[in-house]
């Protein structure tokens, strides 16, 4: 039987996609978002919106053969009624830890909680996200009831709160094709605006909720993207602010390696091109 020549230099005559050991894995983290903040008066106090789960992404994260390797996925932290959104829950993958997004601003409470991205925050200060892993939230503004900042994404920095357009956005995510295809992950959540005439509200990116407007409270991130809640108006017929979105974890790596040899946590598993990918929605392990 002739030799068959494959990626990386590996040759056999018994190539099935099986006899070749993991030695690296491509991954992506993306920590659970912040909980938007809770506005503290009808019409006037809005929250601002929450920060994105941390986001790291890289390729050479080494494989020891036999050993389990921990996933979690964070979290999305809870919006605040009247008080600041609670932080997003860390997402790890063996070594590699993304810091859940901080909470927004509730009206009153104080700057905003640091995180993988800053929250937004109500006055003119701003918080900063973990270095390499998100971006600081938007300031507030004070114009006819506060003007929320937008929470940090891990593309950019929220958005400040304006006199004009209320809620300042979220800011925006990162694309990563690692699961065959683009998607974008961890956008901060908008914030609320407190001006009862303003039209419009802010939107979130990349997953993260709406920030409130006139009567509409702020809307929760989408599930598995880590983006931050919208921030929240305590207002009569509406007020909530958004929750967080929960984490995820993705891994690939080619497909002519061997498969893994045990999962818990019910991953999501298939080819796309050349690689083998496995997709973690909730906490397990993996073992090579």
């Amino acid at each position: 039987m002739s030799m068959l020549n494959f990626p990386g230099g590996l040759s056999s005559p018994q190539y099935n996609g099986l006899n070749y050991p993991v030695q690296t894995v491509e991954y992506l983290v993306v920590a659970g978002g912040g909980g938007g903040g809770g506005g503290t008066a009808p019409g006037v106090y809005a929250g601002a919106g929450g920060g994105a789960g941390g986001l790291l992404q890289a390729t050479g994260y080494s494989i020891t053969i036999g050993s389990s390797i921990t996933v979690t996925i964070g979290s999305g932290g809870t919006g605040g009624t009247t008080a600041n959104g609670s932080n997003g829950g860390n997402s790890v993958f063996g070594s590699i830890t993304a810091t859940g997004g901080g909470g927004g601003a509730g009206s009153g409470n104080g700057a905003g909680n640091n995180g993988g991205s800053g929250g937004g925050n109500t006055d003119t200060s701003t918080t900063p996200g973990t270095s390499g892993q998100g971006n600081a939230g938007g300031q507030g503004v004070y114009s006819s009831g506060i003007q929320a900042g937008g929470g940090g994404g891990a593309g950019s920095s929220g958005v400040t709160g304006t006199s004009t357009k209320g809620g300042g956005q979220g800011g925006t995510g990162i694309v990563s094709s690692i699961t065959g295809s683009p998607i974008q992950y961890a956008g901060g959540g908008g914030g609320g605006t407190g001006n009862t005439t303003l039209p419009s509200y802010a939107l979130g990116a990349s997953g993260g909720g709406t920030g409130s407007g006139s009567l509409y409270g702020g809307t929760s991130a989408l599930t598995n993207t880590g983006g931050g809640g919208g921030g929240g108006l305590n207002q009569s017929g509406g007020g909530t602010s958004g929750n967080g979105g929960s984490g995820i974890v993705v891994i690939r790596y080619p497909a002519y390696l061997s498969k893994a040899i045990a999962t818990t946590g019910s991953p999501t598993t298939y080819i796309a091109g050349p690689y083998r990918v496995y997709v973690f929605y909730a906490s397990g392990t993996i073992t090579f």
